[in-house]
């Protein structure tokens, strides 16, 4: 074999190709039938009544017979003040958490790196991640308790402020900074274990090298560990702009009231009033209908990004 050319070698240590065979994985398909049901009934489904949206729907009339009124609804979408104020009151309240969800986890993990006490690590990683497995109905009745006029909080504030208490949930503006706090309370120790995972991936030699050309902790955190974890920042990052308008339907709808609408109400709880409550039911499905094909670009584009950016692929 050693005398025989490079290309004959090759014919011959060749492995031959594996074809796929449908009978040996029937099993796994079996089980994957009740997923595809309930994703077809609950998802695809209810996509059909996306046609209301077009249009003068009227329940006792059905899709069928009811008026078609063509792109109107979108129209009425941008032309109506409170439509409007509700987009920018999602972006602003959906960009601040994607931000501050973002760089909080990403120093955390940095410091909690940094501990050498294992339990005391463990157990602070532990505590950090519990909030994400409390609901938004249990946490916003807590929230609220906690902030009214006469709550916990509040009663501090008057100590420090005169008497006067701070109306955290009846003013826009603060209702907007309780809505971050909370939510980056809550889901901010998620993402710290997704960094801490990636830093435990980090060549410990790189570091042992650092130290002898005389760089301390912080040039190490600069150009080792930050560039290290890179790859997972941005993809936990680009995966984020999907969520670009979910500003969080369970928790505005349980923190939130009439005094702050102009301020806190979001798409999601705008089309529940405008659909559920209210019976606007064409007009509710234009909005989500936009809410969604901006989602899917921006899934798109994120995607995309992820997979220039940090080469990072599904498929």
């Amino acid at each position: 074999m050693e005398n025989q050319p490079l290309i004959e070698q090759q014919k011959v240590i060749r492995q031959p190709k594996t074809h796929f065979k449908w009978g040996k994985n029937i099993a796994l398909y079996v089980m994957l039938i009740p997923g595809i049901v309930l994703t077809l009934i609950f998802s695809y489904l209810p996509m059909g009544g996306l046609v209301i949206a077009f249009q003068d729907y009227k329940p006792w009339l059905g899709m069928l017979k009811s008026n078609w009124v063509q792109w109107d609804h979108f129209a009425m979408m941008f032309l109506r003040d409170d439509s409007v104020q509700i987009i920018w009151n999602t972006l602003i309240i959906s960009s601040a958490k994607l931000t501050a969800g973002l760089i909080i986890p990403i120093v955390f993990s940095l410091l909690l790196n940094e501990v050498r006490q294992l339990f005391f690590k463990k157990t602070v990683q532990t505590l950090v991640y519990l909030p994400h497995f409390l609901s938004w109905v249990i946490l916003g009745g807590i929230l609220t308790d906690l902030l009214s006029s006469s709550g916990l909080i509040n009663s501090w504030v008057e100590k420090l402020n005169h008497g006067k208490p701070i109306l955290f949930l009846a003013d826009g503006d603060w209702f907007r900074i309780i809505v971050v706090i909370s939510d980056i309370w809550k889901e901010f120790g998620f993402a710290t274990i997704v960094f801490l995972a990636a830093l435990a991936g980090v060549n410990p030699s790189l570091y042992e090298a650092a130290e002898v050309d005389g760089a301390g902790r912080w040039k190490q955190t600069l150009n080792i560990t930050l560039p290290a974890i890179a790859p997972i920042i941005v993809v936990v990052g680009t995966l984020s702009l999907g969520n670009i308008l979910n500003a969080g339907f369970d928790q505005i709808f349980n923190l939130y009231n009439p005094l702050v609408y102009s301020k806190g109400d979001i798409i999601d709880t705008f089309v529940y009033r405008t659909g559920i409550i209210s019976g606007g039911f064409s007009f509710a499905t234009a909005v989500g209908m936009f809410k969604s094909v901006i989602g899917f670009i921006l899934i798109a584009l994120a995607y995309w990004s992820s997979g220039k950016f940090a080469n990072y692929r599904i498929f």
